[in-house]
């Protein structure tokens, strides 16, 4: 699913650290109350409670030792775990885990907390048991949460407080149908615990002046990128896809770079369903015969952070011989490099808010 390479990769990233105290260790605790967006009519049977829950956060604290660390104003990174129950019956409860970083504003009171993981419901969708929840269409789900909170000075010996807004987004992108998805607004109040509060070290300032200047030249992408994904017709099949696409990258400064290529979609799934409208919609004129193959070209931005990146892009089919949600796509996601060269990637692929599926991809940026 989503982003679950991605929560392996990061992890590996916790080890290695030198004897020197470079970083520290906190802990937080946080219950959540708060309401179902309805960004879906479809979904509007499914809303009958206030979703509640509790999000669990351990954070290892930076301090400028590593220069990017000095150039995100010392970020927090580290894991979450979230409990909520939906209070619908239909939709269950959910366990959900994540990867996540934390990021300071107004003199480190404003924290915005991004999260990506995996999440497991307790109540999918069951054609015979549980035939209403179109939300959930498998156990196993990926999942976005965002967190933006004001949060104090420890006060108590190592403690403090923090609250403020959260987002948390369940979706398996079309991996299984149905997939409405669920998207959770709530107010938060939560206990910050710093674990390491009489060892912290002083932030770094070793930044060069000029260290924003920055040059390097063109860069060529080349990716592989898989999965399998089902339409929106419950019981369809799943199918593999296959996307190869190549781009350029010109970095415009230390932390972004701006892309323009092309992608050569193989989409099987869409070979089966044309063949169903075909067959299930005479009305429509669908031959059954309709190419299932797309060509898109799209320009993109990436974000650097660490060995890490996240990855924005818009694209447009210039080859679409079947219509199927539009001619505008979106993919958004990350990238870890190994080396210079070398970079995995998980990312999203949709048309405005629905998503069509998850890409597991490898490349080579030359």
């Amino acid at each position: 699913m989503r982003l679950f390479l991605f929560g392996i990769l990061f992890s590996l990233s916790f080890y290695g650290v030198s004897q020197e105290k470079q970083y520290t260790n906190a802990v937080d605790v946080n219950y959540f109350h708060g309401n179902i967006a309805l960004h879906n009519n479809d979904i509007l049977h499914l809303i009958k409670g206030h979703p509640e829950g509790v999000i669990l956060g351990w954070n290892k604290q930076t301090y400028g030792f590593k220069a990017w660390e000095q150039r995100y104003n010392y970020p927090d990174y580290g894991f979450s775990l979230v409990y909520q129950n939906l209070k619908n019956p239909e939709l269950g409860n959910v366990i959900s885990a994540y990867a996540h970083y934390n990021f300071y504003f107004l003199n480190r009171h404003l924290m915005l907390r991004i999260g990506q993981g995996l999440a497991h419901t307790n109540h999918p969708y069951d054609k015979v048991k549980n035939y209403r929840n179109i939300a959930f269409g498998s156990h196993v789900m990926s999942s976005t949460f965002v967190m933006l909170n004001y949060k104090s000075k420890p006060f108590f010996k190592g403690f403090g407080l923090q609250g403020g807004l959260a987002l948390i987004h369940y979706s398996n992108a079309n991996v299984k149908a149905p997939n409405a998805s669920v998207n959770s607004i709530t107010l938060n109040l939560g206990v910050t615990y710093d674990l390491d509060a009489d060892l912290k070290p002083n932030y770094q300032y070793t930044l060069a002046a000029d260290d924003r200047k920055f040059t390097e030249p063109v860069k060529y992408n080349l990716v592989f990128r898989s999965g399998i994904n089902e339409s929106d017709v419950v019981g369809s099949g799943q199918y593999a896809f296959y996307i190869f696409s190549g781009y350029a990258d010109k970095r415009i400064n230390r932390k972004s770079a701006l892309q323009l290529g092309a992608d050569v979609f193989f989409s099987n799934f869409l070979k089966e369903l044309i063949y169903y409208r075909s067959v299930a919609y005479p009305e429509e004129n669908v031959t059954g015969n309709e190419d299932y193959k797309r060509v898109g070209v799209f320009a993109g931005h990436e974000l650097f952070v660490n060995r890490y990146s996240v990855l924005t892009q818009l694209g447009y089919y210039v080859y679409y011989p079947y219509d199927f949600e539009g001619r505008t796509y979106f993919r958004i996601g990350l990238k870890r490099y190994f080396g210079d060269k070398w970079f995995g990637a998980i990312t999203l692929k949709s048309h405005g808010a629905k998503a069509e599926c998850v890409e597991f991809g490898i490349g080579v940026r030359l």
